[in-house]
């Protein structure tokens, strides 16, 4: 299993999320890495559905980390609908080739889904979301 470094932005905002996260193979090409992100998202979001816990109490250093955050909760989830993964690819694809994120691979932009990429275990690829301003002028 290889491993490759993810670096989650968000335009406009200071904080850069670094994530080591582990592929089956280095992917070759754009497609390929977004198609191993978006897989095992999907995997690791359907698992937290099916895990149910019977009684979580908080810890008073839980309740603390939380009130820092500004909402306290006992991380229960409500929504218990899976996802699938051929939708989620299909989403994580139109949302590319719309602009909605871009990908860099060592702070070069990659422009296609099938261009190739060329990674060695220094590379650092950026992902990073692109929010727009909500409300108009008309």
């Amino acid at each position: 299993m290889e491993q490759v470094v993810l670096q989650l932005k968000r335009l406009g905002k200071k904080k850069i999320l670094t994530v080591p996260f582990h592929v089956s193979k280095k992917p070759d090409t754009l497609r390929a890495l977004i198609e191993e992100c978006v897989t095992q998202e999907v995997q690791r979001y359907n698992k937290e559905r099916v895990e149910i816990q019977l009684i979580y109490f908080l810890t008073p250093s839980e309740i603390q980390e939380q009130s820092e955050s500004g909402k306290i909760g006992f991380g229960d989830i409500e929504n218990k609908t899976p996802a699938y993964v051929n939708e989620a690819l299909e989403n994580a694809f139109l949302a590319f080739q719309d602009g909605l994120f871009v990908v860099l691979v060592n702070d070069t932009e990659v422009k296609q889904l099938d261009d190739l990429l060329h990674l060695n275990d220094k590379s650092v690829i950026s992902f990073i979301r692109l929010t727009f301003l909500s409300g108009t002028y008309w």
